[in-house]
């Protein structure tokens, strides 16, 4: 639904109907994150490369960054071997997990969630950020100011898309993202206001709030998220402004991938297919519905090898030049 000028609602019918609902939306997601940070916040970069390693295929670096004055912010940057060129470059989150940016950058974790890794020696450009409290990245944001950990963490990888498009060896009209769980919903998050990111993979990140612990979602309250779901909306999905089929539906007409397992306990299924159900018609709109992909493979809380495969050729279509 949309608000005409009377402030009466009607349904959306248009792109331009959409794009002042999807303007709402993000009102209503900045009224339990709190506000997107503006100018205030900016400070040069002022990236420092800490070492070196090379691999077979790629250059690891382990990097460090500045977000806003006096918070820096530890990362990983793995640069792909071969001759100078303008390559696609992709924004790595990390899932909760003690060593953050490691799992993604194939040092520890899960070998199935080493998509980082994966993504350098198919040519991309890597950055892979810890998000606050993990890995080596030390940081309360509500002593910073934030309402949330999750908009720090928006504003965190906001600056390393900055990272990435200052770079020489990075188109930056090629720049996608790619999580798991935490770092699932985290590149969504971070697509949502940073239009910069071209294309989304999510893995085990999302569900429909009534579909999530069956409506529980106290589990998105605690610190290391948004604490205004307890403290201010009393975690009543009545009161809460907003839910995840209108967050999907607001990253149209942008690639967007999903791999929700049939068997995740965090995610349920059912509550992923009514929010890609309902961005359908939204991708109808702007006739990208192909753009919108949902793979549902038979596993747990996971990002399987043949669903990561499809992950990375659904990017390379959509970020690589065609031959």
């Amino acid at each position: 639904m949309v608000r005409n000028a009377e402030g009466r609602e009607r349904p959306v019918e248009s792109v331009a109907d959409w794009e002042a609902r999807r303007g709402h939306v993000l009102e209503h997601l900045q009224e339990v994150m709190g506000p997107l940070p503006g100018p205030e916040r900016l400070a040069p970069l002022d990236v420092k490369v800490l070492s070196e390693t090379r691999e077979p295929g790629y250059t690891r670096r382990k990097i460090e960054f500045q977000a806003e004055p006096g918070d820096r912010v530890p990362a990983w940057l793995l640069i792909p071997d071969g001759p100078p060129a303008k390559r696609p470059a992709m924004l790595c989150l990390h899932q909760t997990i003690k060593i953050g940016k490691d799992e993604p950058a194939g040092l520890g974790g899960g070998e199935g969630r080493h998509y980082a890794k994966d993504l350098a020696l198919r040519g991309y450009v890597a950055i892979v950020p810890d998000y606050p409290n993990f890995g080596d990245y030390k940081c309360d944001p509500y002593a910073m100011g934030y309402a949330s950990a999750s908009m720090k963490g928006i504003w965190n990888h906001k600056r390393a898309v900055d990272v990435l498009a200052s770079l020489p060896e990075v188109d930056p009209e090629r720049i996608g993202a790619i999580g798991h769980s935490l770092g699932g919903h985290n590149a969504i998050f971070v697509a949502l206001f940073e239009p910069r990111i071209k294309a989304v993979v999510s893995s085990c990140g999302f569900n429909a709030f009534p579909y999530y612990y069956k409506g529980d979602v106290k589990g998105w309250s605690h610190k290391g998220y948004m604490p205004r779901l307890k403290d201010v909306y009393d975690l009543d999905l009545k009161k809460i402004p907003f839910d995840w089929p209108e967050l999907i539906g607001a990253l149209a007409p942008r690639p967007f991938f999903t791999n929700s397992p049939l068997h995740d306990a965090n995610f349920e299924v059912e509550g992923v297919r009514v929010c890609v159900r309902a961005a359908r018609p939204i991708y109808a709109l702007y006739r990208a519905e192909d753009d919108l992909v949902a793979d549902y493979p038979d596993a747990e809380h996971a990002f399987p090898a043949e669903a990561r495969a499809k992950a990375y050729e659904f990017l390379d279509r959509k970020l690589k030049p065609a031959p």
